[in-house]
């Protein structure tokens, strides 16, 4: 069994900053891709940052300069960090995971989410 455990999220006013991290824990062979998605209330789930096991990283184009994701091969956790924030990025943000439990299987996994709120 595997779990995404995400913390970090709040509120915070236009222009502040916070850091989200999420730690995968249980059964873990290797974590392969790490990622952040987030959905705003009516709108489709969407991409804010990934990062491969060799660290290669892309982001939305929304997020470029401001947001950096981060990986702790060690600790099997990912982060956020998240500048000069704007309300429109407001959201519940999610971690997502493609981790293998063994040589042969490999799943993808999604955090519980965490709200960010960005007062203006």
């Amino acid at each position: 069994q595997v779990q995404l455990v995400e913390s970090g999220g709040g509120l915070v006013q236009a222009g502040g900053s916070l850091r989200l991290s999420c730690a995968a824990s249980g059964s873990i062979f290797r974590v392969n891709r790490m990622g952040w998605y987030r959905q705003a209330p009516g709108k489709q789930r969407e991409l804010v940052a990934g990062i491969t096991s060799g660290g290669n990283t892309n982001y939305a184009d929304s997020v470029k300069g401001r947001f950096t994701i981060l990986r702790d091969d060690a600790k099997n956790t990912v982060y956020l960090q998240m500048n000069s924030l704007k309300p429109e990025d407001t959201a519940v943000y999610y971690c997502n995971a493609d981790i293998q439990v063994d040589v042969l299987r490999k799943f993808d996994y999604w955090g519980q989410g965490t709200q960010v709120t960005v007062s203006s």
